[in-house]
Order: C-alpha cells, then structure tokens, then sequence
C-alpha cells in the first residue's frame, strides 16, 4: 500500500473515530460509517479538496462533487476549505463552509452553522477555527476572523470579530464571555 493511501485511510478512520468519541449516540464504527452524514459530507470533501488542488481543469469535477455530497447529506462544503484532522458534523442539515475557510483539528459543528464570507472580493473572506473548537447549532461566524483554539460559540450566535483562545462568544452579535460559576446559574444559555 503506498504512503499516500495509507494516510488517506488513517484520515478516514480518524474521522469515524471523532464522530464516535463527540457523539454518544454512535455505538459502532459501521454505523456511523453507513448512518452519518455528516461523516460522508467530510469524506466527500476530502475527496472534493484533492481534486481541487490536483489541477485546475479537476476544479469543476470538484464542485460538482461537492454539490452532489450537498444533496445527499444537506451539508455543503466548498471543495477549496481547509478542513483539519477528525472534524465532526452532528446533525449536519443546513451547514455551509465556504471557500476560503479554515478549520483545524478536532473541531465540532452542529446543524445549521454557517462560515461565511463578508466580502465578495477575490481574497480570504471566511473564517479561521483553531484547534478544537465547537460552534453551536445555528451560529453564523461571518468574515475573515479568527476564533482561537478551544472557544466556544453559543447556539444561533453572529460572530463578526475574532474570539480568543478558550472563550465563549454569544449573542447577537457575539460577545466574548468569560465563564464564571456565578453566571452558569443564572445564564446557562452561555454554556454549549
């Protein structure tokens, strides 16, 4: 087996491994493998992503791909994204990854998430996820922004500006907050 296969194969079994270490629901890798389309929206945009940086004339048969996997599962994802190690999807429906957007490793998005462009100039226009970072069901994080390693953003949440490493943003639009014991009880909508 050549070394390029091999990676792609451990990638895909890490992907099936993050959808089963996120979701408690998940009881085996067949099932999520065959019953999860979130997964099979991150799979068909590996396979989307290769082919678009393969070569320029691969650039359509990307889109088409990728908006084939959209009908399928819901999800779409543009075949030009940076998408990180083990990214899980729950309950995809409704999430839209745009085409100069960045995630990193670990990282889990809910259904309806959307990460959009502010702009339509021909330059980074979506935003930057770091490293294991959530973003609740429904949030819109909008612009060329950054949200740090290990935050959180709040169910239904815009976010325009950049979120620090491990803070929690939401509202409408975000604000960052610093969690405290005293406002989980009176606030837990700030807790995901």
């Amino acid at each position: 087996m050549s070394e390029r296969l091999r990676r792609f194969t451990r990638t895909l079994r890490d992907d099936l491994q993050a959808a089963k270490d996120h979701d408690p629901a998940a009881r085996s890798s067949i099932e999520v493998a065959l019953a999860y389309p979130g997964v099979h929206a991150v799979w068909g945009y590996r396979l989307a992503h290769a082919l678009w940086h393969r070569s320029p004339l691969l650039r359509l048969p990307a889109r088409l791909l990728s908006q084939l996997v959209r009908n399928l599962t819901g999800i779409e994802i543009h075949p030009g994204a940076r998408i990180g190690p083990r990214l899980f999807i729950d309950h995809g429906m409704g999430v839209v990854i745009g085409e100069t957007a960045e995630i990193g490793a670990d990282c889990m998005l809910y259904h309806g998430v959307t990460l959009g462009g502010t702009s339509l100039e021909k330059r980074k226009r979506h935003p930057t996820l770091g490293n294991d970072v959530v973003v609740g069901a429904g949030a819109k994080v909008l612009g060329p922004i950054m949200i740090g390693d290990g935050a959180r953003i709040g169910a239904n949440a815009v976010v325009v500006r950049d979120v620090p490493p491990h803070a929690t943003a939401v509202g409408v639009p975000a604000v960052n907050r610093e969690p405290s014991i005293t406002q989980f009880w009176i606030d837990p909508a700030i807790y995901i």
